[in-house]
């Protein structure tokens, strides 16, 4: 059904006048008439009755008249799920309990009336995740870029946003437990469990950082959750696990697990946002000027990142 000639049905039922539904719509009257002539024929009906004062509804037309407003309402909320500011931003956050994903939450509570749409894909790789924003899946997403060192194919941008600083975390028996900070030569001494680690970008990071300070990182193993995880690390005297300053887990209390900043330097993740150039969703535009903003007053100190990511 024409849209067009809808509209143009509405506006002629709701003014009582061709010519005033036609200045209306900005068309000339005949253009009006034409417009609904044709509808008659499609419907096989006449919608109005035509006489010297106007133009009145028929049964038929009355019967029209509330499904051809439903359908401009659905109409105009199909352009608005489509148009750049009005639809909902994408983001692919990786984690719920991560930087990007507080990073997020943290830019929604300065402007609460965006609409967002929160996805992780947390087992899909880099290059699949840039091609879900080259195809339009996604508005952002966050990854280290380890193997391209930082490059992006043609018609994507990305931006280094997150330095996340590393903290190991350990159970009250462990010898580290008591340490206010702790550093990587220190770290040397200790085996750091990180089970069921399956994306190539930190597998590979936890290997640069291994090889650059002699450490021992197990990633080897199933995961059977975070929750099982810090169990383990509760009842060990032997175990820790690094987790990001960036991240937020929740844990028992009677667990009595500790964070302990790792320093002289500070590893830290890097994570860029990466989007489309010619995508031109507004929110996008201001999410990625936060970022930067952030970076830039959060950014320095003495800290350690691999060679690719320098």
């Amino acid at each position: 059904m024409d849209l067009d000639a809808v509209r143009t049905f509405v506006a002629v039922a709701e003014t009582g006048q061709f010519q005033a539904a036609a200045d209306d719509l900005a068309i000339t009257q005949q253009a009006a008439s034409k417009r609904v002539a044709a509808l008659e024929r499609e419907l096989g009906v006449r919608l109005f009755a035509r006489a010297a004062r106007g133009a009145r509804l028929t049964v038929d037309g009355q019967a029209l008249l509330p499904h051809a407003r439903e359908l401009l309402r659905a109409a105009e909320r199909a352009t608005a799920a489509v148009t750049p500011g009005r639809r909902a931003l994408r983001v692919d956050v990786l984690g719920r309990r991560i930087a990007p994903s507080n990073l997020l939450y943290a830019f929604y509570r300065q402007y609460p009336g965006i609409e967002l749409d929160v996805v992780t894909l947390a087992n899909v790789d880099a290059p699949s995740a840039m091609d879900e924003i080259s195809a339009g899946v996604l508005d952002a997403t966050f990854r280290s870029l380890r193997a391209s060192a930082g490059e992006v194919p043609g018609g994507l941008r990305a931006a280094r946003v997150i330095d996340d600083r590393h903290e190991i975390l350990v159970g009250p028996g462990h010898p580290l437990a008591n340490a206010k900070t702790v550093t990587l030569a220190e770290l040397a001494e200790h085996p750091i469990w990180m089970p069921g680690m399956t994306d190539a970008e930190p597998i590979g990071y936890y290997e640069d950082l291994a090889n650059a300070f002699g450490l021992t990182i197990d990633t080897i193993g199933p995961s059977f959750g975070v929750e099982m995880l810090f169990a383990e690390l509760a009842d060990s005297t032997r175990l820790a696990t690094f987790a990001c300053e960036g991240s937020r887990y929740i844990w028992p209390e009677s667990y009595d697990l500790r964070r302990i900043p790792v320093v002289d330097p500070a590893p830290v993740y890097p994570l860029s946002v990466i989007w489309r150039a010619d995508n031109r969703h507004p929110v996008l535009a201001n999410f990625v000027d936060y970022l930067r903003a952030r970076y830039q007053a959060t950014a320095g100190g003495q800290v350690w990142v691999p060679e690719w990511a320098r």
